[in-house]
């Protein structure tokens, strides 16, 4: 395609837009301006520094064009740190943060601008991403994986809107140069969030040859683990800097930055296989959970995955119990909002109209702490469904109607959030629409 229709090139898409945005202007108009643009300048001499352009720069939002996704990646990640340098000099309320997309794809470039699905797909993975993070799409992660010194953290596929394929993402562990400065820079969104790493298992059968065994054990449980949306799992190749190597617990998990790790060992007899996992809060050194599982060992790679998946099914419930026991135990004025989105879970799981009722006033403060939450969204929906069902307050009709507002929204900026699909097909069933009911 050329002349007045255009031409088509491939490129790397950078989508960056700021994490609420609106909340900044409402407090500070004037010093929110001066505060974008002065971070669009960061953002544009990174973007010339990797050879990109700008191709526009409409409200909060910034994309950008590279002939090279490892460019447009480096730009990103160095985007992102330069930031959070900057943010780190001004009072919490008044930081800006950014989360940035990149996609690689063909485009279509007409009057300096750039249209098509891969432009759409680079602005699908911003919006999947977390406050100072860089979300990538699977075509640029196999172009730069072995280009780059950064680490990723595959979350898996997302159906989002407009696009017919789902999307295979990848999170970038921006980290420092050396481990506890990565620990004490991470993004906060992240920090308030369950984090865990998964160390590497040890091989106990004596022999080298069983390493690749007990290494692909592991790189599959960071794997499975990394499905988990609402748990942020250190990358691979933080983890495995402490292969070989005897671990104090306590002292890895504050140079990685996490509450939790997982720590295991393999043992090979014969024909038989026995992997054993604990499963360890880092704040006191105590196991939470631990198990052990015999095999016999035939296909190798089968093995792996359905030792890594019947961990994982097995941690899973007990790391969110976990963290609404943590949040439950908490003073409620130093609640943040995971904590506070946990403890009202923890009231919503009692079952009764008053701890109903207090569930939702943790839900309601989780979101006026991070608007861009939708698993609070989730939550507060639920609690109306709830109050809808039994009859604990308002009126029906009315609790209905703010369950779907509440749980509509939290799909609208989470649309893997199991809670709120499961509050939406609860309101079909008790409508009679169970055709839509059994969808959600």
């Amino acid at each position: 395609m050329g002349g007045g229709d255009g031409e088509r090139k491939l490129a790397a898409i950078l989508s960056a837009d700021v994490v609420g945005y609106a909340r900044l202007m409402e407090d500070d108009e004037r010093a929110t301006v001066r505060a974008l643009t002065d971070y669009r300048d960061v953002f544009r001499d990174h973007i010339e520094r990797h050879r990109g352009r700008v191709v526009d720069a409409l409200g909060d939002n910034l994309m950008a064009e590279f002939a090279s996704p490892v460019e447009a990646e480096e730009c990103a990640v160095h985007a992102q740190r330069e930031i959070a340098r900057r943010n780190g000099q001004l009072a919490e309320h008044r930081r800006m943060d950014f989360r940035i997309g990149i996609n690689l794809g063909d485009v279509l470039l007409k009057d300096g601008a750039l249209y098509g699905e891969s432009v759409n797909i680079a602005a699908r993975l911003e919006a999947l991403g977390v406050a100072g993070g860089v979300c990538i799409s699977s075509k640029v992660y196999e172009e730069v994986k072995s280009k780059v010194t950064f680490g990723f953290d595959y979350f898996g596929e997302h159906q989002v809107k407009n696009i017919a394929e789902p999307v295979r993402a990848y999170r970038v562990a921006i980290e420092a140069p050396s481990r506890s400065a990565a620990a004490d820079n991470r993004d906060p969104a992240i920090a308030e969030k369950a984090t865990i790493a998964v160390l590497p298992f040890d091989n106990m059968s004596g022999d080298p040859e069983q390493e690749y065994f007990s290494d692909g054990i592991t790189e599959d449980l960071i794997t499975a683990l990394s499905r988990i949306h609402w748990l942020f799992v250190t990358a691979r190749n933080s983890t495995f800097t402490f292969k070989g190597t005897a671990v104090d617990v306590k002292h890895v998990a504050a140079e990685l930055g996490v509450r939790y790790v997982v720590e295991g060992s393999v043992r090979k007899a014969g024909n038989r296989i026995r992997v054993t996992a604990q499963f360890i809060d880092a704040a006191t050194g105590g196991h939470v959970w631990a198990s052990r599982y015999d095999r016999e060992l035939s296909d190798v790679f089968a093995l792996q995955e359905e030792i890594s998946d019947t961990i994982t099914a097995a941690l899973q419930p007990e790391l969110a119990g976990f963290e609404r026991e943590r949040a439950h135990r908490k003073r409620p004025d130093n609640l943040d909002a995971w904590e506070s989105y946990q403890r009202g879970l923890w009231h919503v799981y009692q079952f009764n109209g008053e701890e109903n009722e207090e569930a939702r006033g943790l839900f309601r403060r989780a979101v006026e702490l991070d608007p861009g939450f939708g698993g609070a969204y989730a939550g507060l929906g639920y609690t109306y469904f709830l109050d809808a069902l039994f009859g604990w307050g308002g009126g029906a009709d009315d609790n209905i109607q703010q369950s779907f507002r509440a749980t509509k929204r939290a799909l609208t900026l989470d649309n893997r959030d199991t809670m709120a699909h499961y509050a939406l097909g609860r309101l079909y069933m008790l409508l009679g629409d169970q055709e839509s009911a059994l969808a959600e």
